[in-house]
């Protein structure tokens, strides 16, 4: 039974890594509010909160995968948990996942998720992605029309991503190729394209950028944030109580037993210049109720030459 309402999943409670991830995706905004974003935090049944509590406190009774190692791979990983939403979550049945659409001569991409939507009965299409992408202004005397979010590898870029997802990807299932896959399963033609793509946008710490950089207009006002400097600006920071954060935990608030060690934040720091290389930061602070060093904020650092 689906709640009348959105009632929010605070992630921060769990200490098994992939439940906190899971409750997070349950959560978090997407970065289009395009109408083929599918709005996870409305299909929520009734009982969300609780199942996953039940899933932390008694993790012999929770889905296989929340209580193996998380993997180093990001996206498969967040793959595999929206597959464990879409079904232990939300009670739909995957029918086809990685499904290679293909005519004579090449491979033309995947399906990512072909699903059964048991409330209306209808089959859709989703297609998902979970992105990070700082705000950069190339030139400051330019207007916010110009802010450009980029990937941490200054490659991917938030507009191309966003274009790319809902008038290629999505629309994949409607080619002759797709539609002769399916019937290969047994799987009627979906008649729904969904998208969902969560994520983060950081903005520059510098107080002259960051008035310049507004999110864009395509972009829910509820989405997560952070920050992100260049290397030579972390000399004026205090990182007494910085952590690195290593993928898959850049999926939702980290959280620690171990005081911070600023020597290992430090030396993740260096490597930056040495291998030019973003890096993603927490700062962390203690929260007494909980006895756990809990993230306060997040922040990239990126070397002197980004994103050339």
């Amino acid at each position: 039974m689906k709640s009348d309402s959105y009632s929010p999943i605070d992630p921060t409670g769990f200490r098994i890594p992939a439940i906190r991830h899971l409750a997070w995706m349950c959560g978090a905004a997407q970065l289009t509010d395009s109408p083929l974003a599918f709005d996870l935090r409305a299909q929520l049944p009734a009982g969300t909160m609780q199942k996953l509590l039940s899933w932390e406190a008694m993790p012999d009774t929770a889905p296989a995968m929340l209580t193996q190692p998380a993997q180093p791979r990001l996206g498969y990983y967040f793959e595999r948990l929206y597959a464990c939403l879409l079904t232990d979550v939300l009670g739909w049945e995957v029918m086809a996942r990685n499904l290679p659409i293909r005519n004579q001569e090449r491979t033309l991409g995947e399906l990512d998720f072909v699903v059964r939507n048991p409330a209306t009965g209808a089959i859709e299409h989703h297609e998902i992605a979970i992105k990070f992408y700082l705000g950069y202004i190339p030139d400051l005397e330019l207007n916010m029309d110009q802010v450009r979010w980029y990937g941490p590898n200054a490659v991917d870029r938030l507009d191309l991503k966003t274009a790319r997802m809902l008038d290629h990807q999505s629309q994949r299932s409607l080619l002759p190729e797709s539609v002769m896959a399916l019937a290969e399963l047994g799987i009627e033609p979906p008649v729904r394209s969904r998208v969902f793509m969560p994520g983060y946008l950081f903005y520059p710490l510098a107080t002259d950028c960051a008035k310049a950089v507004s999110p864009p207009c395509h972009v829910p006002s509820d989405h997560q944030r952070g920050t992100w400097m260049y290397l030579d600006a972390v000399s004026s920071k205090d990182i007494s109580r910085w952590v690195q954060l290593r993928k898959p935990h850049w999926l939702g608030p980290w959280l620690q037993s171990d005081e911070p060690d600023p020597a290992e934040a430090q030396a993740a720091l260096e490597q930056i210049a040495l291998t030019q290389t973003p890096r993603l930061f927490a700062r962390m602070y203690w929260d007494e109720t909980a006895r756990l060093w809990q993230e306060a904020e997040r922040c990239f650092v990126v070397p002197a030459r980004w994103p050339d």
